[in-house]
């Protein structure tokens, strides 16, 4: 079984309309359906580049202690919308055999 960690990120400064508890939701029922074992979450508002997010090295320490093996998203939009910190995360998610999924797009490949 897939051991995955949810990461739920939006733009705005503070989340005032619940948009963050609706990602959890929708991946914590995706993950049901992939049959994935969630076994940690982090969240982020704001933006900022991806590497800085405290919630996104939340998933990174995770990975570094072998805990997860999967990220799931929303879409891909909520890594970053930039293309060097996209090439940053693919290095990351090739080198350590990683898999991002959403249930909007499936399989994340870069």
């Amino acid at each position: 079984m897939k051991k995955a960690w949810i990461y739920c990120a939006i733009d705005a400064p503070e989340d005032v309309h619940g948009m963050l508890k609706g990602q959890f939701r929708q991946l914590c029922d995706y993950a049901e359906q992939m049959e994935m074992e969630i076994v940690g979450s982090s969240s982020d508002c704001g933006g900022g580049p991806l590497f800085e997010r405290s919630g996104f090295q939340h998933f990174i320490e995770a990975i570094q202690k072998g805990k997860t093996d999967s990220l799931l998203v929303v879409n891909r939009s909520s890594l970053s919308y930039r293309t060097m910190q996209l090439i940053q995360l693919r290095a990351i998610v090739e080198s350590l055999n990683l898999e991002i999924w959403s249930p909007l797009e499936g399989r994340i490949i870069f």
